[in-house]
């Protein structure tokens, strides 16, 4: 059983940064591929990045590549968004996923085990 917490979300102005965490409980961490994805109002959840069990392995939205980087720290069991250059349209909830045993690639469709509970990010004009 794995519990995830997101945390590091707010209000930013456009062009600026934030870093998101997850942060989990449980055993194994490092068996767990995870992903962030985000829901904006009125739309579905769209897949943002998502990193290996090892960290060794990463895969970006279009949207996001050369903006977004994804990282895991396994002492701390905690994955990281970073989030440079932020825009409007990157107003939305975010969540992390980890799935057991999946890969990075495998992730990235959105079918994972365990969810955390969100955290609000909101890019002003």
């Amino acid at each position: 059983q794995v519990q995830l917490v997101e945390s590091g979300g707010g209000l930013v102005q456009a062009g600026g940064s934030l870093r998101l965490s997850c942060a989990a409980s449980g055993r194994s961490f490092s068996n767990y591929a995870v992903g962030w994805f985000r829901q904006a109002p009125a739309k579905e959840r769209e897949f943002v990045a998502t990193i290996s069990g090892s960290g060794r392995s990463t895969y970006y939205a279009d949207s996001v590549k050369g903006q977004f980087t994804i990282s895991r720290d396994h002492d701390k069991n905690t994955v990281y968004l970073q989030m440079n250059s932020l825009k409007p349209e990157g107003t939305a909830v975010y969540y992390c996923a980890a799935d057991y045993l999946r890969s990075a690639a495998g992730l990235v469709a959105g079918k994972a085990d365990y969810w955390g509970q969100g955290t609000q990010v909101t890019v002003s004009t």
